[in-house]
């Protein structure tokens, strides 16, 4: 399901425009990691989604000239500078007008601060297990689901799950561990596909 060219197929169609299906696909891959990231650098709720739209807004500006060139770096590092950019404008904004050498140099400087970094790769990880539990809704049935989330999520013991979900202890054994491998085999390929 994930490969390193349906990723980079979906980068190279979204210079077809903002309209295209490519873009509406990224939202649903990508929007949710830029809205948290968002949200930890301090940007209120309210004004996630438009930090959102300011970083479609860059992307499309540039992915007509874009060309994927995994030795140039990784896309995650390119998604999260121009998140970085985005966000450090927006704060910006209310004050005096900055130089776009100035902007740049802010987010060169923000991008080496390791908090930051770590930050943007704790909702990177976190961006690749709602992916993977995407596929994990639909692969799995509810009781399993459940099993899983009760036992190895919230971490109750296999009794109490097995008891509250009307199943044999086995049962929570074998859900926990079918959907503990899936998941770590879609966030292998998931990663794998980033280059």
């Amino acid at each position: 399901m994930y490969d390193r060219s349906t990723h980079v197929s979906l980068l190279q169609s979204l210079a077809e425009g903002p309209q295209s299906a490519s873009w509406s696909r990224f939202c649903d891959q990508y929007g949710e990691l830029i809205r948290a990231f968002a949200r930890r650098q301090g940007v209120q709720q309210v004004d996630c989604d438009d930090v959102l739209q300011d970083v479609l807004v860059s992307l499309t500006s540039a992915m007509p000239n874009f060309q994927y060139d995994p030795d140039r770096g990784r896309f995650r590092g390119y998604l999260k500078t121009i998140t970085l950019h985005v966000i450090i404008k927006r704060r910006t904004r209310g004050g005096a007008r900055i130089r776009p050498a100035e902007l740049d140099t802010q987010v060169a400087d923000a991008s080496r601060d390791s908090s930051i970094d770590d930050t943007w790769e704790q909702e990177w990880r976190s961006h690749h297990v709602r992916q993977a539990m995407r596929i994990i809704d639909a692969e799995f049935n509810d009781l399993d689901r459940q099993a899983f989330q009760h036992y190895a999520v919230n971490g109750n013991d296999p009794q109490s799950t097995a008891k509250a979900l009307g199943m044999s202890v086995d049962r929570v054994y074998q859900a926990k561990s079918r959907i503990t491998r899936r998941l770590s085999e879609l966030i292998e390929a998931q990663v794998a596909e980033e280059g």
